[in-house]
């Protein structure tokens, strides 16, 4: 664990420190505090990210100390977005996702500036990982949604969604980009290196993330009807596929490859 005695750890631990509280008020049901808590540490997030773009002189998303940093800055928008376009909820546990976020930021990965590869030196580098990162977001709110389906837990909001249908639509907003960040990191490989495709561990586990949400879909379409449960466990099993594909493929020995530079 690495504590970041800079301007932009502490931007970070001020972030961590404005979701938390956040997220206790919305337990307490004191939503407005929560929500203004929350957007004050999207601020501060916004703030992060910015500064480490200046630090860098590039788009931040090169390597996963920034790949978190993003993912906790655009929380607050994602569900802004979902509560009030897709009637999604779960504030609560979006506060709880960011926090979660930007904690491998603070106190795991390190903060020193690199150099951009060769590599990444393309113009499809900001659309693929950011197609990717949003399509997190979705599928992370997801899993938050269907684990309250499992828990048997409602908003009593008559506004919003239940569990299982917020479920659904999360991922159907997710999956078109999770999609789209495939088609481009495809078109990435034949520019940069000449193939389409080359079995790399990271574009190996990034299809087997996709396969398992085109059969969440199949199943929910043929029999989830009678076994919502199910649905919300094939959600849940989607986001555990895609912690490895972000995590596991980039950090273990197992799985060298093209992608190592991203830790």
């Amino acid at each position: 664990m690495e504590i970041k005695y800079t301007t932009q750890g502490l931007l970070i631990y001020a972030a961590i420190g404005a979701y938390l509280p956040a997220f206790a008020m919305s337990l307490l049901r004191r939503r407005k505090a929560g929500h203004i808590l929350y957007f004050f540490g999207f601020i501060i997030a916004a703030l992060a990210f910015g500064y480490r773009w200046y630090d860098v002189r590039h788009t931040p998303l090169q390597n996963l100390f920034e790949v978190f940093l993003c993912l906790g800055m655009i929380c607050y928008p994602v569900s802004l977005f979902c509560r009030r376009i897709l009637r999604v909820g779960g504030g609560c546990g979006d506060m709880l996702i960011g926090a979660i976020a930007l904690f491998p930021a603070g106190f795991i990965f390190s903060a020193q500036p690199q150099q951009l590869p060769p590599a990444l030196q393309s113009r499809l580098f900001v659309p693929h990982v950011a197609v990717y990162m949003l399509s997190y977001i979705f599928m992370a709110k997801a899993t938050f949604q269907a684990i309250s389906q499992l828990a048997c837990k409602s908003y009593g909001d008559e506004k919003l969604l239940p569990p299982e249908q917020a479920t659904y639509r999360m991922i159907c907003a997710g999956f078109p980009l999770l999609t789209l960040g495939l088609v481009l990191g495809s078109w990435w490989g034949k520019l940069a290196w000449g193939d389409y495709w080359g079995w790399d561990p990271k574009e190996s586990w990034s299809l087997a993330s996709w396969l398992v949400y085109v059969g969440y879909f199949h199943f929910r379409y043929m029999f989830g009807k009678k076994h919502p449960r199910i649905n919300s466990t094939w959600a849940i099993a989607g986001m555990a596929a895609i912690l490895i594909t972000l995590l596991w493929a980039n950090l273990s020995r197992l799985f060298s490859g093209l992608h190592s530079y991203a830790t």
